[in-house]
């Protein structure tokens, strides 16, 4: 216990020293050889990494057949197959693309109404849209504070409109922003002004409740003043203690709900009692494991250098089907890439005019085709394709080889990532985690041992513990016996021969 708590506060030391060197140099020193991927070590020092992404292309208004650009407050891509989905808020029209190749979109409609009885067929200021498995369309129509159901032929279905609900308040305005749909038909949405979570819909559009709501985040000594030494006209003035409001949503293969909040304090990631990203299931609660040595919130570094300032700002996410997922930070203009367990494979990206890089503020949205990445800077009117490159295929193809069963297949994988970045911590522990499930529990010992992964140590060297027990035993067995049979019969011979020394034989 005392040698671990030693590692964590020499780990957290030597995270708070690195920190202040990469902030008074610039915003991360791995920029200055002209790469952009990073990681972090074991003690929090920033580490240079072969590109795990390259740019593909990146697409203008132009070029994807826009005779109108991409408004400056274009908000909502999705990707269903093949094809990529841009709600365009400002200019109220939803387009539709299909990837023909790697480096070629082709312009399939434009949506600026639907067919239907209903009082208003045109959208007002669409932030997202989703489709689910039976192909249905939902649209966060938000200036017409409604979420629009549509068919596959964009046929007027119904609407889900503000909730019924006591606790809101009456004059608010529903203005749905973001949505994700399960196999259901059950929506799940965030709106303007509402911190109580997810709002919930059944199929049918009856309003269920409020799901997910995060934690009140607030300050002890702020609430026992406002508890007890102010009055009840001072305490309408001050700031009520409420929930933080989502920033977007995504729904994984598995159905399960990837939540990300951008407005968050740096003091409050850091103490663990906000969170910039959850996994809920379906009952709100938050299911995502973090298993890595720092926290999923980005950057671990907050201060300000190098033109930044603050927490990173996380603004989407998606996830891939291995449970492998990616947080879009518009403070830096960086892509987070986590495995399922919470463990930062790789960072990538920023601020600038070149590739890969995006404008002030922006990415403002994210999503993926197979793993290929697909961005939105609504400022540039573009759209960024990063593809992985051979070091991040390797990655990739290592976490998927072990989630199926190859374990040696797997070890070899990381073995050759290892081999193209000594430095990364996740390739030893990864080739020590299939060693571990080939039971070379010894070989996988000096892995962990390496990088300081006291937790799959600890496995290892239980199960290598009872290996050799079992292929001691007889060993084991005989030394016990000797140890407490011997002994006794030393000392019964002692006794024998004692009294036959002192024995009177030549009595007469």
């Amino acid at each position: 216990m005392k040698k671990n708590f030693a590692k964590k506060l020499i780990k957290r030391m030597s995270a708070l020293l690195a920190g202040v060197v990469v902030l008074a140099g610039s915003s991360l020193t791995v920029h200055a050889e002209g790469k952009y991927t990073y990681c972090y070590d074991y003690w929090g020092e920033v580490q240079d990494s072969p590109d795990a992404y390259e740019v593909v292309k990146v697409f203008t208004s132009n070029e994807l057949g826009l005779e109108k650009p991409i408004s400056p407050t274009a908000s909502g891509l999705t990707v269903i197959g093949n094809y990529i989905y841009l709600c365009d808020t400002g200019n109220n029209r939803i387009i539709q693309w299909e990837r023909i190749d790697r480096e070629h979109f082709k312009l399939i409609n434009i949506f600026t109404e639907f067919s239907g009885d209903v009082e208003v067929n045109t959208f007002n200021k669409p932030q997202d849209f989703q489709i689910n498995e039976d192909g249905n369309i939902f649209i966060a129509d938000t200036d017409n504070n409604r979420v629009l159901k549509l068919d596959s032929e964009w046929n007027y279905v119904m609407e889900f409109t503000k909730p019924d609900d006591n606790t809101l308040d009456k004059e608010l305005v529903f203005q749905p922003t973001k949505l994700a749909v399960d196999s259901a038909g059950r929506v799940y949405c965030i709106a303007t002004g509402i911190n109580k979570g997810m709002i919930k819909y059944e199929a049918d559009g009856t309003f269920s409740g409020f799901v997910g709501a995060t934690p009140v985040v607030y300050d002890l000594w702020d609430y026992i003043w406002k508890r007890f030494f102010t009055t009840a006209a001072q305490r309408e003035k001050m700031v009520s203690f409420v929930p933080t409001e989502y920033s977007n949503l995504y729904m994984d293969h598995d159905g399960f709900i990837y939540a990300c909040s951008s407005n968050l304090k740096e003091e409050d990631l850091k103490s663990g009692s906000a969170k910039a990203v959850r996994r809920l299931n379906l009952m709100g609660s938050d299911i995502l494991i973090q298993n890595g040595e720092f926290p999923v919130y980005g950057d671990i570094y907050m201060g300000a250098g190098g033109g930044y300032s603050g927490c990173s700002k996380i603004v989407d996410v998606t996830a891939f089907d291995n449970d492998t997922y990616v947080l879009c930070d518009k403070e830096r203009g960086r892509l987070f890439v986590y495995d399922s367990q919470g463990r930062l494979l790789f960072a990538f990206g920023g601020k600038g005019n070149m590739d890969g890089y995006f404008s002030k503020d922006q990415p403002i949205a994210l999503d993926h085709m197979g793993y290929d990445l697909i961005a939105l800077d609504s400022i540039s009117k573009t759209l960024t394709v990063f593809t992985p490159t051979e070091y991040g295929n390797m990655i990739y193809q290592a976490i998927d080889q072990f989630d199926d069963g190859y374990y040696a297949e797997s070890g070899e994988t990381w073995q050759k990532v290892m081999d193209l970045n000594g430095n990364y911590d996740l390739a030893y522990i990864g080739v020590g985690r299939a060693m571990l499930r080939q039971e070379r529990y010894k070989e996988a010992l000096n892995y962990f041992e390496l990088k300081f992964d006291d937790d799959n140590y600890s496995k290892a060297f239980k199960q290598y513990r009872k290996e050799w027990v079992e292929d001691h035993i007889l060993i084991i067995f005989l030394g016990a016996f000797a140890i407490l049979i011997v002994p006794m019969i030393i000392g019964k011979i002692g006794k024998i021969k004692h009294e036959i020394d002192t024995a009177d034989i030549f009595k007469f």
